[in-house]
């Protein structure tokens, strides 16, 4: 499948990545979106201009950002008149948002747009708890001054007592990564296979930065160029000396070292018909070709992070592509085991059959074409943000190359995973 006519990726910015309640504490979704936001327009010279949309979103939404893109566009040079959309699909937000605007563009409803996302949690909000609310109205509601004092006798000063948002699945009261540590035990994936994809991860970052890679992606915030979490100087020996972080029983296997930590940050793309491009004299990177969403029951036994092995298929089957027939993968590194059962899942002819429909098994990848400028292990995982900075990053690669094509996969809290195809 291909859209009506060609999306293509013109070019791509984000803050640096940082570990969250530390470089950003304060700093605002506004404010991170909006700095990749003005960045992107600056170095495409869009003062001024009138997009088609601005799409993006983040998972840790603060009340204040209720209209987030649309105040991120009134603070910047672009056209006032360009509107701006909030969404959210968890960790494929960015992904989503793409995908959102590049349909748009494809359809001919409009001829440009961006997409991002943004997320910080040194900025969560407190929330009182439901049963204040509730009190608070009655209070509120109430006529006559006995009718206040009645209501008043029934305050608890344990109702003051403030609720955090915790990144955990409402469904089953799990972590992500107590999820993923019951993953890696169905699939048998071993402590050293997850330490190794991690130690990979952080090479090939440090690799990419002395290059150069992200100098033009990675624009300046509060004194930062460079995301914050890349360990050059890691080993597998520091690596293997590092305690497991959600199952402590002894049989766990996910560490703070095969893990993202929680992070800071923001990403745009922006995307635009080639005659657009071309309009504004701007070169394509590469082309968004298709995308697909898919969810497991997670509830009922599914893996939770595993609804991108089905999205992929899907997406795979629809385009008449097998999983060999790319130059590059950009499987998103929640955790190293989420990935390692990923590509486990795809060689298994029992799932293949079961679970995708296959009569034939996917097969495996070649491991040297993952993630070759690092992913979330080693850069940082905000999660809105997450999508925008791998979509930039997949066209630049092939921009770099001259042609090729990424498969790009990204896991999601709610059991959901989002994939897509970049082409050049």
């Amino acid at each position: 499948m291909s859209y009506s006519r060609k999306v293509a990726i013109i070019s791509g910015s984000r803050t640096p990545f940082v570990k969250s309640m530390s470089n950003y504490q304060g700093a605002s979704n506004q404010d991170l979106l909006s700095t990749a936001f003005n960045d992107l327009v600056k170095k495409n010279n869009l003062k001024g201009k009138l997009l088609g949309d601005v799409i993006a979103g983040t998972v840790m939404n603060h009340p204040f950002d209720w209209n987030l893109s649309r105040e991120v566009v009134l603070g910047s040079e672009l056209s006032a008149e360009t509107p701006g959309l909030n969404i959210q699909r968890a960790c494929g937000t960015g992904l989503e948002a793409a995908n959102l605007v590049a349909l748009k563009i494809a359809a001919g409803q409009m001829e440009s747009g961006v997409a991002g996302g943004s997320d910080t949690n040194s900025d969560i909000p407190l929330i009182g708890q439901r049963k204040l609310t509730h009190w608070l109205i009655k209070l509120q509601n109430a006529k006559s001054f006995g009718e206040k004092l009645a209501v008043l006798a029934k305050f608890n000063p344990g109702l003051l007592k403030p609720q955090i948002p915790a990144v955990k699945e409402p469904r089953t009261g799990l972590s992500m990564g107590e999820h993923t540590e019951l993953m890696v035990k169905e699939w048998k994936i071993t402590r050293e296979a997850q330490d190794e994809l991690a130690f990979h991860s952080h090479q090939n970052a440090a690799k990419a930065y002395e290059e150069g890679f992200y100098d033009d992606l990675v624009t300046e915030f509060k004194g930062l160029k460079k995301d914050t979490i890349t360990r050059k100087e890691t080993t597998l020996e520091k690596l293997a000396k590092l305690r497991p972080a959600f199952d402590t029983s002894g049989s766990g296997t996910l560490t703070a070292g095969n893990s993202t930590p929680l992070t800071d940050g923001a990403s745009v793309v922006l995307l635009g018909s080639e005659d657009w491009a071309k309009k504004n004299n701007l070169e394509p990177l590469a082309y968004f070709i298709d995308s697909e969403v898919a969810a497991v029951d997670f509830v009922h036994g599914a893996g939770l992070l595993m609804a991108p092995t089905v999205a992929v298929s899907r997406l795979l089957e629809r385009n008449n592509l097998t999983l060999q027939d790319f130059d590059f993968y950009e499987i998103h590194e929640a955790f190293a085991g989420q990935v390692l059962c990923t590509l486990k899942a795809w060689e298994d002819p029992a799932y293949c059959k079961k679970t995708l429909g296959r009569d034939q098994v996917m097969g495996s990848i070649d491991r040297s074409k993952l993630n070759v400028k690092g992913s979330s292990l080693a850069l940082g995982h905000p999660f809105a943000a997450t999508g925008g900075r791998i979509v930039a990053q997949a066209a630049k690669i092939l921009k770099q190359r001259g042609s090729g094509r990424v498969l790009i996969s990204i896991c999601t809290a709610g059991g959901m995973g989002v994939a897509a195809i970049v082409e050049r």
